[in-house]
């Protein structure tokens, strides 16, 4: 008779990205998570270049919805000119394409608070209704087809120009940051992010707090100054660039970015 001998198990990946799982079998398991090439990409910014590495790098684009950059939203129907929201649209079109391409992910972060708001703390419902007399977070604008970023409302979809649709990694928040109570860092750290390149609206206000946590838990953080924007003053934009820049991380531009993996090693 001939031995026949017991088949070994495949290890099973566990885990999001090959760089951040475990091989798991029956009786071991291996976490030694081996490392990505690293791919170098130089990028013209302020205050200094800068050398990323495309394999640990995410464009973490936040809140290009309706409600703040499209006709019949939310901000619209207050009377506020949204023609500066707009502006990102272009740059973050040709940017998305172009991390498409090099397979380095997209992620969005959108405003969704639940209907019930029992989510939502009463300072949060005063920074967007600060009299009590004005409609709600979650509730219908007469006249518009705003249900003020409500989950799952034409108001918190992303604008039709760059609507991701069920592609890229989809994020809900309901909190300035992206960063309070959501689960944007175990996402990123799941992908094995460690280089955020962030855009979106409004700059001084969910980018711009955004960025301060993403640096606070570690991450490199890189502001997209034309593909971001707000309705705010100019000098509320002066301040962010000024203290990104000192405080927080870098700043470059769409151009700056599309060059560098163009000509990256």
């Amino acid at each position: 008779m001939t031995d026949r001998k017991t088949p070994v198990a495949a290890p099973h990946p566990m885990g999001a990205a090959p760089s951040t799982s475990w091989q798991v079998t029956p009786d071991h398991v291996d976490m030694t998570r081996p490392a990505r090439p690293v791919r170098p990409v130089t990028l013209a910014a302020e205050p200094q270049s800068i050398t990323v590495d495309a394999s640990k790098t995410a464009l973490l684009i936040v809140d290009m919805q309706n409600d703040f950059c499209t006709e019949g939203g939310w901000m619209h129907s207050r009377g506020i000119d949204i023609t500066p929201n707009r502006a990102p649209i272009g740059p973050l079109k040709a940017l998305i394409a172009a991390f498409h391409a090099e397979d380095m992910p997209v992620v969005w972060v959108n405003w969704g608070v639940r209907k019930d708001l029992l989510n939502i703390h009463p300072s949060l419902r005063h920074a967007h209704n600060p009299t009590g007399l004005e409609t709600d977070l979650g509730q219908p604008v007469p006249g518009t087809k705003s249900e003020i970023i409500a989950k799952g409302s034409w108001g918190a979809r992303v604008v039709d120009e760059i609507d991701p649709g069920d592609g890229d990694h989809q994020i809900t928040k309901h909190r300035f940051s992206a960063f309070w109570d959501c689960e944007t860092d175990a996402v990123l750290r799941n992908l094995g992010i460690t280089t955020l390149l962030i855009g979106g609206v409004n700059m001084d206000q969910c980018v711009m707090t955004t960025l301060e946590d993403a640096s606070f838990l570690g991450y490199d953080t890189i502001l997209i100054e034309d593909a971001t924007a707000t309705t705010s003053p100019d000098y509320c934009v002066q301040a962010v660039l000024y203290n990104v820049k000192l405080l927080f991380g870098f700043v470059t531009g769409s151009q700056a970015i599309l060059d560098g993996l163009a000509s990256k090693e």
